[in-house]
C-alpha cells in the first residue's frame, strides 16, 4: 500500500526516544525526509547514530518546545532546511506522577508545561505555514491517561484530556483549510519510561520487575505491552493519503483494557 508519503516533510517532536523515535524511523523507511527535535542534543545524537545505521539521512534540532519562541525557531529552521513541513508528529515530554498527598498547584503547572504546552506551541508554529499552503496533517501522539483517571497522574492526565479535546477543536477548526488532525492515545508502551517505572514500582514492593511486568501484562487482553513500532504504524497511516478524510479521530491503543462502548 502506498502511503504517499516519500519527500514529504516530517516533522517529529520528542524524535530522539520511545514512540518518536519509532514514529522517525518509520517515516524515513516510507521514504519521508524526517526532522526530530528534543530538548537534549545528546539523545538527538544517539537518535541521529541510528537513523543513520539503518541508512536514513535525518536533521535533528534542540528545542524546549514549552517555550513557544523556541517552537517557533523550530519550525522556521526545519521549513529552510528541510523544506515546508507536511506533517507534524507530536511525541514531546511527559509529565511526572505524583502521589495525591504531595500534589500542589505548581505540581498541575508543572504539568502543562511539561506535555500540554509542547504540543500546543508545535501546533501553532506548524499550522500558521499549513494554513497558507492549504494542506496538511498533524498526528498528537498523547497517552490514554487522558481518558482513564489513576490517582498518580492526574495532572498529567489532565493534560492529556485537554490535548484530546484541542486535537479534536483544531481539527474542526482547520478542516477547511486542508488541516487534519487526530490524536493516539497508547496505554502501556515498552519503552525505557515504562521501564523506569517498573524499576521504581519495584523498588517501592519488593517485586521484580518481570513480576511486575507479567502481572500488568495479564491484565491486557491482547496479553502485553505494545511495541512502539505498533503505535508508529498508527500514526503512519494517519498521516498518510489513505486517511484523507480521517479528522478529529482519537485512537485508542491500549490492548482492549479499557473498552468504551461509544
Amino acid at each position: 500500500m502506498d502511503l504517499e508519503l516519500r519527500d514529504k516533510v516530517v516533522l517529529v517532536t520528542g524524535g530522539s526516544k520511545g514512540i518518536g523515535l519509532a514514529c522517525a524511523l518509520a517515516f524515513a523507511r516510507e521514504g519521508a525526509k524526517v526532522a526530530i527535535a528534543s530538548r537534549s542534543a545528546d539523545n538527538l545524537a544517539a537518535a541521529r547514530a541510528e537513523l543513520e545505521r539503518a541508512g536514513y539521512q535525518v536533521y535533528t534540532h534542540a528545542a524546549n518546545l514549552s517555550d513557544a519562541d523556541d517552537a517557533q525557531k523550530l519550525v522556521d529552521a526545519v521549513e529552510a532546511q528541510v523544506g515546508p513541513i507536511a506533517v507534524l508528529v507530536n511525541s514531546a515530554g511527559a509529565a511526572q506522577r505524583y502521589a495525591p498527598a504531595t500534589l500542589t498547584p505548581q505540581s498541575w503547572r508543572d504539568a502543562m508545561d511539561a506535555k500540554y504546552f509542547p504540543y500546543i506551541n508545535a501546533m501553532d508554529a506548524t499550522i500558521k505555514k499549513m494554513v497558507g499552503r492549504g494542506k496538511g496533517a498533524i498526528v498528537n501522539i498523547i497517552g490514554a491517561g487522558g481518558k482513564v483517571a489513576s490517582p498518580f497522574h492526574i495532572p498529567g492526565g489532565s493534560a492529556n484530556a485537554a490535548l484530546m479535546l484541542a486535537s479534536a477543536g483544531l481539527a474542526n477548526a482547520w478542516g477547511s483549510k486542508g488541516i487534519r488532525v487526530n490524536a493516539i492515545n497508547p496505554g502501556a508502551t515498552h519503552t525505557e519510561r515504562v521501564q523506569g517505572a517498573l524499576k521504581a514500582e519495584s523498588e517501592l514492593t519488593g517485586k521484580s520487575t518481570a513480576e511486575l511486568l507479567q502481572a500488568r501484562e495479564q491484565s491486557i487482553p491482547l496479553g502485553r505491552l505494545a511495541k512502539p513500532e505498533e503505535v508508529a504504524d498508527a500514526a503512519l497511516y494517519l498521516a498518510s493519503e489513505r486517511a484523507s478524510y480521517v479528522t478529529a479521530a482519537l485512537l485508542t491503543m491500549d490492548g482492549g483494557l479499557h473498552p468504551i462502548g461509544a
